[in-house]
């Protein structure tokens, strides 16, 4: 990579379209992408195998009432390999060393998983949130195929929920809150192209060059 380093982090509401314009945005700049595909990286880095990750993907531990109610400090410390190695806690030390590692590594855009804590205060870390009007997001959704009809609206709120404490979890924050963000869009009428075309106009802002800077244009 000739440019400068940048790693986007896309925090979404479920349905607004956040990993697919994660991954537009990704093959436009020639961006590495990881979605998904990090609980596989985990697994490799830790040696643990990949169905606990994906059991503790994106959802709060089972001490999140507890930690709210102490104002615990969210830990950025180094995984275990002791007696609580594949606790949900020990699970994301993992990944946040996997996501620290990438953004170390390579420019790319990240998705979910608290990337923009954990590596906040990184240099060339553009954090953005996508959200969208809940009948766009019931739409899309259903696009998808992957529900019932009378299911979708209920694992929209479910999954939605399921985010918000996971983040609030690990990080003592609101999913929501957008000055956790440097960037919030609503896609309910852009969609993912006006979305890719947004943050696109806001990396050449920020003074990015997007020919110079990333693989491709």
């Amino acid at each position: 990579m000739a440019g400068k380093r940048v790693v986007i982090t896309i925090g979404r509401q479920y349905g607004s379209g956040g990993a697919e314009t994660g991954r537009r945005l990704a093959e436009e700049l020639g961006l590495g992408f990881y979605d998904k595909n990090i609980l596989r990286m985990n697994s490799d880095e830790s040696g643990i195998k990949e169905s606990y990750f994906h059991l503790a993907d994106e959802k709060a531990g089972n001490r999140l009432l507890y930690k709210i109610i102490s104002s615990l400090t969210p830990e950025k410390g180094a995984p275990s390999f002791g007696s609580d190695l594949i606790s949900a806690d020990n699970l994301f030390r993992f990944q946040s060393e996997v996501i620290r590692k990438l953004a170390a590594e390579e420019s790319c855009v990240i998705i979910g998983r608290c990337a923009d804590y954990v590596l906040e205060g990184m240099e060339g870390l553009v954090r953005v949130h996508l959200y969208a009007d809940f009948e766009a997001r019931e739409a899309r959704i259903r696009e998808k195929d992957l529900y019932d009809e009378k299911e979708i609206r209920k694992n929209i709120k479910r999954i939605d929920r399921e985010r918000r404490d996971y983040y609030r979890y690990y990080t003592g924050r609101d999913w929501e809150e957008l000055e956790n963000y440097d960037l919030a869009i609503d896609t309910t009428r852009i969609g993912v192209d006006g979305a890719v075309k947004v943050i696109k106009h806001y990396l050449t802002v920020l003074g990015y060059d997007l020919d110079a800077d990333f693989g491709k244009q």
